[in-house]
């Protein structure tokens, strides 16, 4: 399916849905200063059965197709030569970006025009990592309201395929069968099916074969709602764009001009099955990235609470 804009208008979108000094030039948080106190104990009360349900992978330590450089987990310590030592311990080494880990970017992932989040220049980020717009910004945790549009549903087949976009029209008619409205300071995850493609035919090579994602129309949807947070079971972006040098305009939209995260990699396999049975597809969400000081992203495990 064609994209539905053209080269140079996706370019002039990306100026238009700018966030930049919404909240002071000197400001990091991007879209999550949406999320204030109020919204996080409006959220609280969404919950009534008490249900938790994860929205994470498990840690890839073994290669694949979509996981060129697996997660390293080494024993330090076993049961079989512990000795007098009664204990176990292990080590794990993780490269959060890419296909395979559910992982939460920092602003400072992405550049466009040499430029990260409200303007910082890219040289911010050095061999020591970010000195601006770092993962450590959200070191107090993320807790709000989390809303799931479950696309994959209204178009009533398992999954989208790979390359598949998602268009402004989809998410809306997603609000209505779910009977939800996205507003300001929601945590957006939108399910394409891979994870389901993935466990029932395997893993492929997503950078050739492409992912499911979203249309770069689907920003102007994006910042008008005020989202805080976007999440996906894919990348967010349809791969490929279809956008010729604008390869990742979802990512380049929400990093940079809008100053929203991305959560990359979900499993929301359980949260759509849970979602369907309870008729509810808003829930309160939290996620307690790792204190990665001057990280470019930290592996999260959202969990969403009915």
């Amino acid at each position: 399916m064609a994209p539905r804009l053209t080269y140079d208008e996706a370019v002039a979108l990306l100026d238009q849905i700018s966030n930049w000094d919404r909240w002071g030039k000197d400001d990091q948080a991007g879209a999550l200063n949406f999320i204030t106190p109020a919204h996080r104990a409006a959220a609280a009360r969404l919950v009534r059965s008490g249900e938790a349900v994860s929205l994470a992978l498990p840690l890839a330590t073994e290669y694949a197709a979509d996981n060129p450089i697996p997660v390293t987990h080494l024993m330090d310590q076993q049961g079989h030569d512990a000795g007098r030592r009664a204990y176990s311990a292990d080590y794990f080494a993780i490269a959060p970006h890419g296909h395979s880990i559910t992982h939460l970017d920092a602003l400072c992932h992405v550049f466009y025009r040499g430029m990260m989040y409200n303007g910082f220049a890219r040289t911010e980020v050095g061999s020591h990592g970010a000195n601006k717009c770092a993962i450590d910004i959200t070191r107090d945790g993320i807790n709000g309201r989390g809303v799931l549009l479950d696309i994959p549903k209204i178009k009533r087949v398992e999954w989208l395929e790979p390359g598949e976009p998602i268009f402004p029209e989809d998410l809306d008619a997603a609000e209505r069968d779910h009977q939800v409205t996205t507003g300001e300071g929601d945590i957006l995850f939108i399910r394409t099916g891979r994870a389901r493609r993935r466990k029932v035919k395997g893993a492929w090579n997503t950078m050739r074969e492409g992912m499911p994602g979203l249309d770069a129309s689907c920003l102007r949807w994006l910042h008008d709602r005020k989202i805080a947070l976007l999440g996906s079971d894919s990348t967010s972006d349809c791969v490929p764009s279809g956008y010729d040098r604008l390869m990742r305009p979802i990512h380049s939209g929400a990093l940079v001009m809008m100053g929203v995260h991305l959560i990359d990699n979900a499993d929301l396999d359980a949260l759509a099955t849970t979602a369907a049975r309870l008729g509810r597809y808003a829930f309160q969400l939290t996620i307690a990235p790792l204190i990665l000081t001057r990280g470019t992203a930290s592996p999260v495990n959202p969990l969403a609470l009915f």
